[in-house]
């Protein structure tokens, strides 16, 4: 071989040598995909406020009924019961309250759990309970007896334009439904929290000071049409109970319009729905029902 050639053979040589070897080394310092851990129920129901704004009502092409059954083990002994879907009437949102951001490894997965809310009707139970609240900026506020009536919403989540959780988040908020009863003790709360939005989507709506006033409705998990939910899901989305109050709070400026699309496995088919954020109507609170406290809190 003429000694030009075998010199530009060897460079070549060299030059990808080195390239492999680049690869190599970035393939390996580079981080392996990390797959976030589940909270503990605690963890995430302590710390999962909900805002809810009203929607312009809007009622989905799904007439088949949805069978729903309690997963709350306070609940177990009520029946299960059928459900159309009516007009959705809010959109909630994931926030957080006076500044108090949760911490790292609970809000990868609050910040994602968006409920749309439908109204349905149901039975009567007249069920009596205690609640407490979890969230520890208000667990000093004393404990209160109600009553929950009947059932006016069902909330199923979804995501908002779009934007898709990371895998280990999407399995556990796809499952999180939520069945909201009437109840009769509507008792004012009569503070103000600073509201914070978490999910990025929202992130251009300012904090936003509102006062809470009477309790409206109690919205506890349920199950779709026996539908199976993985062992690990099913340990923290059982123990999700929030209260809903009525807020006042200034309206968002200008209204804010999004698109949202089901993502739970049964209503994933359904078309995407045009959502207007235009005013700020309730906020969801996590309690515990007759002192059955989820999972994982830390001992008194």
């Amino acid at each position: 071989m003429p000694r030009r050639l075998l010199i530009a053979a060897r460079l070549g040589a060299t030059v990808i040598a080195s390239l492999a070897c680049i690869a190599a080394t970035g393939a390996s310092a580079s981080s392996p995909p990390t797959t976030q851990a589940l909270p503990t129920p605690f963890a995430f129901v302590s710390n999962l406020d909900l805002e809810c704004f009203k929607t312009a009502p809007y009622t989905p092409p799904f007439t088949t009924p949805i069978v729903t059954r309690h997963l709350n083990p306070v609940l177990a002994g009520l029946p299960t019961e059928s459900h159309v879907l009516g007009p959705r009437n809010q959109l909630c949102v994931p926030v957080a309250k006076n500044n108090r951001i949760p911490p790292p490894e609970v809000l990868a997965f609050i910040r994602f759990v968006d409920l749309s809310c439908y109204q349905i009707q149901g039975q009567t139970v007249n069920f009596p309970l205690n609640l407490r609240h979890l969230n520890p900026l208000l667990t000093t506020l004393p404990g209160k007896n109600t009553v929950m009536v009947a059932p006016e919403q069902l909330c199923l989540p979804v995501i908002k334009n779009n934007v898709v959780p990371p895998a280990e988040v999407f399995n556990l908020v796809r499952y999180i439904d939520l069945k909201c009863y009437r109840e009769t003790n509507q008792t004012p709360l009569g503070i103000g929290l600073g509201l914070t939005q978490l999910n990025p989507v929202l992130g251009n709506i300012p904090p936003t000071t509102v006062s809470v006033r009477e309790s409206r409705q109690l919205c506890v998990p349920v199950q779709k049409n026996a539908q199976p939910i993985p062992a690990d899901v099913f340990n923290v989305v059982r123990w999700i109970d929030l209260e809903k109050y009525d807020i006042l709070a200034p309206a968002p400026n200008p209204p804010i319009t999004l698109s949202i699309r089901h993502i739970n496995p049964l209503l994933v088919n359904l078309p995407a729905e045009t959502v207007t954020l235009s005013t700020r109507h309730q906020l969801g609170l996590p309690v515990a029902k007759n002192g059955a406290v989820p999972p994982g809190a830390a001992a008194p």
